[in-house]
């Protein structure tokens, strides 16, 4: 493996990558009880239509996160249990984009990646173990549908871009994991589960040599096509203001701004960091229209604002609980309008800037967001240790000018209270 020395961050990386296309990657800790282990696929719930082999398809929605949780399954018994009896705490999730395994540990590493590997690289199913699935999944799906944070942020992307499969759950329906079968995890497996299209990252104190060497034997040698994908159309509908009711205490909302999609590599993760600090300028908590709202008593300190990105699909949103929504979306505009106008503050542009790359920094103390966003960030064609980087080239012409091609048309998702006590 190639060692880069980050003297920026004061870290070191291991980069290597497999004869079938796995890349590996590895940020020794020296004298770190801890390891982790996180073997990412570059497959997530937007990825319902595809085409493989000349061959298209579409699968139901929710099949990425069903899929998750079925590759804990291995003719042996459960991979918990495993590797459980290995001292190693596993988990996994699905994002819109990402399906990830991984793994704590501080003893048996080397036995707990084999696991790991060949729990991801070799599935099992069936019929049986597919149907007894399906009702977990199902009181999984209700209880995000429960969920008043869940449903505005879902309500949210389903009202902005209705042609983007960004605008289904993650989990999918209760009626759309109905058609979920066996043959159907399968032909997803083999055309997202090839490991051109993974990669393992690993932080702790361990041998980078040996993680290569162990990525190597537990993977195929050779590595399948992995399919094309067609996502539609991620143009932006401004669907004005949704709303339902739920058992809740206070009004629940999200907001959205649409953004201009950025380019791919360096230039995607400079976007990124400038639709943050332009969010933080506008509503972070150093910024005086956080402060009015919040002496008015119109957010509280759950409220966020940032920028996210899946896929061409860009947006800043404003969360958040306040028992008038509609009057912090009137101010968050006015606001954006003032910046488009007047401008902002050279200083706390610069003190901003500081503070987020501290911030970052010191996030990689974090062994699950290290692995996290190397590999999301790898994933989609970013190197995340080039981060400091990135920020020292950030300029306050950069977020002026993306206050000026910030969509000046809100659409926002409410969940009011109907009336009933909220469930505890």
């Amino acid at each position: 493996m190639k060692q880069r020395n980050v003297s920026r961050l004061g870290e070191s990386l291991y980069e290597g990558q497999l004869e079938n296309g796995l890349r590996v990657r590895v940020v020794p800790k020296a004298g770190f009880a801890r390891k982790l282990a996180f073997l990412a696929v570059d497959f997530g719930s937007i990825d319902t239509h595809f085409t493989l082999n000349g061959e298209e398809r579409r699968v139901p929605d929710g099949i990425a996160h069903y899929l998750e949780h079925k590759m804990f399954d291995m003719p042996e018994g459960n991979a918990t249990d495993e590797f459980a009896a290995r001292g190693a705490s596993p988990n996994a999730f699905t994002s819109y984009s990402m399906t990830a395994y991984y793994f704590l540990c501080t003893e048996q590493f080397a036995d707990n990646l084999r696991l790991l590997m060949k729990m991801v690289l070799t599935p099992y199913f069936t019929d049986e173990s597919v149907e007894k699935e399906r009702g977990i999944i199902a009181q999984e799906i209700k209880m995000y549908e429960d969920s008043a944070d869940s449903r505005v942020s879902e309500d949210l992307f389903a009202a902005m871009y209705p042609k983007h499969p960004v605008s289904v759950p993650i989990a999918g329906s209760v009626e759309s994991i109905e058609g979920i079968t066996a043959p159907m995890l399968y032909a997803c497996h083999e055309a997202f589960y090839q490991p051109s299209n993974m990669m393992l990252c690993v932080v702790g104190d361990v041998d980078a040599q040996e993680v290569l060497a162990i990525a190597e034997e537990c993977s195929p040698k050779t590595c399948a096509p992995v399919a094309q994908r067609h996502y539609g159309s991620s143009a932006v509908t401004n669907a004005g203001l949704l709303q339902r009711e739920m058992a809740v205490f206070m009004p629940t909302f999200c907001m959205g701004l649409p953004c201009q999609p950025p380019q791919k590599g360096m230039a995607a993760m400079e976007r990124e960091i400038v639709g943050d600090l332009a969010a933080e300028i506008l509503c972070g908590e150093s910024s005086p229209l956080y402060t009015r709202l919040y002496e008015e008593g119109l957010i509280d300190s759950a409220f966020s604002i940032g920028y996210e990105s899946v896929k061409d699909v860009c947006l800043l949103t404003a969360v958040g609980d306040s028992r008038d929504p509609e009057a912090v979306c009137k101010a968050i505009l006015e606001e954006a309008e003032r910046l488009r106008r007047e401008g902002f503050e050279p200083a706390l542009f610069e003190r901003l800037k500081k503070s987020a790359l501290g911030r970052r920094t010191r996030d990689l103390d974090s062994f699950e967001s290290t692995c996290f966003r190397i590999c999301a960030y790898e994933l989609e064609g970013m190197d995340y240790f080039r981060f400091p980087e990135a920020y020292t080239g950030i300029t306050a012409q950069a977020v002026t000018d993306f206050f000026a091609q910030l969509g000046t048309t809100p659409t926002m998702a409410v969940v009011y209270p109907n009336g009933e006590e909220e469930p505890q």
